[in-house]
This record gives structure tokens, sequence and C-alpha cells, in this order.
């Protein structure tokens, strides 16, 4: 049984689902394809502030309405007999009630889900010994292979296509992600 460690915006649930709510705020005409960079206040040109008023404003609607990220939930739901499914994402703690509400709603098990408050994952991943971690913020996936020698899952956006070591994996969708989990761990492998 693996202990999997899995984020859940832009991983869990799709990469795509701030782009209507920033369109509507910012009245811009963006795709996920515009979006390269992580760092939300680039794209838009906005103050720090000011990201984070707007997001004050729309994290609770967004968490709430956000849509699974394909095949998300048949994976999750095949793996939940076998693995240990630990969410661990970087939402404030004040949105936890939304937070499992939504998954109650989108039917995802889980056996722990921890808000940390922010992009700093190092500490849950050890505290949960994680065996294999799935994330979508390119620093996020570097920091938690390097630190913990553990094979991270990054899902492929357009705003995470900065190089990746040898631990990083690439996944297009968790169908691809699945055949890596099974492939790997079916063979002996060092990390």
């Amino acid at each position: 049984m693996l202990r999997l460690g899995i984020d859940i915006d832009g991983t869990v649930t799709s990469p795509d689902a701030f782009v209507p709510y920033l369109n509507k705020s910012f009245g811009k005409k963006l795709t996920l394809d515009d979006i390269v960079e992580y760092d939300l206040t680039k794209v838009l040109n906005i103050t720090e502030l000011d990201f984070w008023k707007w997001m004050d404003d729309n994290e609770p609607i967004i968490y709430r309405e956000a849509p699974l990220a394909q095949y998300a939930k048949a994976v999750l739901d095949e793996w939940k007999q076998q693995h240990q499914l630990i969410f661990i994402s970087a939402r404030r703690k004040h949105l936890h009630e939304i937070t499992n509400n939504w998954f109650l709603q989108n039917e995802i098990n889980y056996d722990h889900i921890e808000l940390v408050g922010n992009h700093d994952k190092l500490a849950a991943v050890k505290k949960h010994e994680i065996s294999v971690f799935f994330e979508d913020k390119h620093d996020n996936a570097c920091m938690i292979s390097e630190e913990h020698n553990i094979p991270v899952i990054l899902f492929n956006t357009p705003y995470n296509q900065d190089p990746v070591p040898k631990n990083v994996i690439r996944a297009n969708n968790w169908l691809e992600a699945k055949q890596w989990v099974n492939h790997w761990y079916s063979t002996p492998q060092t990390v």
C-alpha cells in the first residue's frame, strides 16, 4: 500500500478552473494556454495585494464549483482500495469546510485532507510519509522530489514547463499518472 500525496487545485481539479473567473473579473479572454506562469499577478499585471483581495472574494466559489480533472475520479476510485489517499493542498485553512463539501459532492474518497495554507508542503509530505506525490506547481514538484527523494508526478500544464529533475515525471492526465505508478511500483526501482 502506497501513501499517495495529492495536491488538489490543478491536479484533482481541472487546471483551467480559475480561467472563467479571471476573465469575468478582469475583462480578459484568457484560455489555459495563455497562462504560462503560475504567478497570476504577472499574467494579469496586478499587484500582490490586488491578487489576494481577488482571491479572498473569489476563492470560495471557485473551489466550490471547480470541475474535476479528466480521469481523476476514475483513477482515485480505483486507488482507494489499494493505497492511502492523502490530499495536501496550499489552500488556506479557513476553506476546509468548502473543501470537504467539494470532496463529498464529487464523491472523491480520501484518508486525510490537509490544507497547509501556503505552497510549502515539505513538512506535510514528511509527516505523512508520502511515497509518491502528485502536483501541478513546478517548484513544489522539484522541491518535494529533491528534499524527500520520492517520485513526483507533475501534471503537464502551460504554467509548469521549466526543466525538471529525474524524479519528477510529467503526465498529461490521470490515466498516464496511473500507468506510471503501476509500472514503477511493479518493477524494482531505485530513486
